[in-house]
């Protein structure tokens, strides 16, 4: 009993040790794989690997802000090591990042890659409780919350309805009233008079929930005119 009390106190204890560290290694490897493991499961670049290394490496980061303070007695922030943590990690949540045609990508994975690397840093400065509890409300967030923004449908995307149809048309205004109708808002409208083939490319930016089916604005669409295509898409074409 005396030697777990005395385990449990040198892990708790703010001094840095040879367990304690030891500790907060495995710790932040957990609670940054727990994260990895959901972003992994939806099918994102970075998983399980990568959380586990940022996590631990802000904890690493941390513990060596403290020794150095201990250790050789440092004047000034004994925390600026563990500072440029913060600063570094961006880059790595620049590269979670992927614009592919007209769409950006991977803001919620860099968001979690900022965030496992605080809880990372926190674990290093032993406040194990708050990393954990921060652990779970990511997970809250990133799991549940998905699912019910999913279920109520609140989620909105910008979506590129292209139009391509014979003859040139004079104004695109039912256009618009159709998008309208069918719960949509059209931010812009991009035209294309092809007078040579007699042709014309419509392009509407519109604001639409995510889960729209756009099966009947597409069938409302064709029989304003004389329509030869009509494409979904993320980015403006002529």
């Amino acid at each position: 009993m005396d030697v777990l009390e005395g385990l449990y106190n040198e892990i708790m204890s703010p001094q840095v040790s040879a367990l304690n560290s030891v500790f907060k290694l495995v710790l932040s490897l957990v609670l940054g794989c727990m994260i990895g493991y959901e972003r992994k499961r939806k099918g994102q670049m970075a998983g399980v690997r990568t959380f586990a290394l940022i996590s631990m490496g802000a904890a690493i980061a941390m513990i060596l802000s403290m020794h150095v303070a201990e250790a050789y007695y440092v004047v000034g922030d004994p925390a600026r090591i563990a500072a440029q943590v913060i600063s570094g990690i961006g880059f790595l949540g620049a590269g979670a990042i992927i614009q592919m045609k007209g769409s950006v990508r991977g803001l919620t994975t860099a968001a979690g890659i900022w965030v496992s690397a605080a809880i990372g840093m926190v674990v290093g400065a032993g406040l194990y409780s708050l990393a954990v509890i921060a652990t779970v409300c990511v997970l809250f967030v990133l799991s549940l919350l998905e699912v019910y923004e999913q279920k109520v449908n609140f989620a909105w995307a910008t979506k590129v309805v292209r139009v391509e149809l014979k003859g040139v048309i004079k104004s695109s205004q039912e256009y618009i009233s159709v998008f309208e109708q069918c719960g949509m808002h059209v931010n812009d409208t991009y035209l294309k008079f092809d007078y040579s083939n007699d042709r014309t490319v419509a392009n509407f930016v519109v604001l639409t929930r995510t889960r729209t089916d756009f099966s009947e604005l597409f069938e409302k669409l064709r029989t304003l005119n004389d329509t030869l295509s009509i494409t979904l898409t993320n980015e403006i074409n002529n």
